[in-house]
């Protein structure tokens, strides 16, 4: 029997995934982030952000980039706490400066602990990559049955996806992950607009999230905007959207929608299957049936966008 491997997760999908595993006994801490399934809430928590909650857009965005032009860190790690919790993995990504403690600082703090831990770190660009991932942290844990398991079920639920909206027109679709200033999605956001059966006319699969002028948008000529503020849910998405209704009326889309990213869209776990299935839906309602409530918040485009909500 293999022995058990006590688990320390430092960004919020691969406790995701860990718990998707059924590997849920073994995490013994997690960020201040890791709040899905709810469970992991509960767990010791192994990091806080140092930019204070309550911001707005632009004022998070000012923190961020003056924080990371003087080399400081954007997250503090618990060493004391990790030291006391023993871990034999530590899961950690270094492909978003802010969205998780530093890899540069996880390993040097795993260099201290006498339990000698591996440190894996999950990197992934596209929804291929996640899915690689899923299975390289499986492995890890000594769980790669489980890993196979979910591997094949992700890619079966995005095949139906796929054959639901096969032969239909795809919409031009903008992928908003920030609005003061305009960041557009990047990474997988792109491949999933793709999987949906629609097109991405502003972010490019595999490439990282960018900054984009409003004339950029403007003539990108999207058919949707989806408005997916990176870790935000739909209600806070829909607020921005009002906030910045000007902005987003100048786009001149038909439809303007606002989702749960920080669920479906910002973070690289188990849970980018539900958000390409809520694309698919909000891209061909009449192929793909509507995904449960509070995951999307449709809003009236035109010159008060975002003003008002429909559906």
């Amino acid at each position: 029997m293999v022995p058990p491997v006590r688990i320390a997760s430092l960004v919020p999908s691969a406790t995701e995934m860990l718990f998707a595993l059924g590997l849920e006994d073994d995490v013994v801490g997690v960020t201040h982030e890791c709040d899905h399934p709810p469970e992991a809430a509960d767990l010791p928590h192994l990091s806080r952000s140092v930019i204070p909650p309550g911001l707005s857009a632009a004022d998070i965005d000012r923190a961020v980039r003056e924080r990371t032009q003087r080399g400081d860190a954007l997250y503090e790690l618990d060493a004391e706490l990790l030291r006391e919790l023993e871990p034999d993995l530590i899961v950690t990504q270094a492909v978003c400066e802010v969205c998780a403690v530093a890899v540069d600082d996880v390993r040097a703090a795993a260099a201290e602990l006498p339990s000698d831990p591996r440190v894996l770190s999950l990197d992934p660009s596209t929804i291929g990559e996640v899915l690689a991932g899923l299975r390289e942290l499986a492995q890890a844990a000594s769980a790669e049955e489980a890993g196979d398991r979910l591997g094949r079920d992700a890619a079966a639920r995005l095949d139906r996806v796929a054959e639901a909206v096969a032969g239909d027109e795809p919409p031009r679709v903008g992928c908003l992950e920030w609005l003061d200033p305009i960041f557009v999605g990047g990474h997988w956001v792109p491949q999933m607009v793709e999987l949906a059966g629609g097109e991405d006319v502003l972010g490019l699969p595999g490439e990282r999230s960018r900054i984009a002028e409003r004339e950029e948008l403007a003539a990108a000529r999207p058919d949707v905007v989806v408005a997916m503020p990176c870790g935000y849910d739909a209600e806070r998405a829909a607020r921005e959207v009002r906030d910045h209704a000007e902005l987003v009326a100048g786009l001149g889309a038909e439809r303007v929608v606002a989702v749960d990213a920080a669920a479906y869209f910002s973070r690289p776990g188990p849970r980018l299957v539900d958000g390409v299935e809520l694309l698919a839906h909000v891209l061909h309602p009449d192929r793909v049936e509507a995904p449960p409530p509070g995951r999307l918040i449709e809003l009236e485009p035109g010159p008060r966008a975002g003003l008002g909500a429909r559906g």
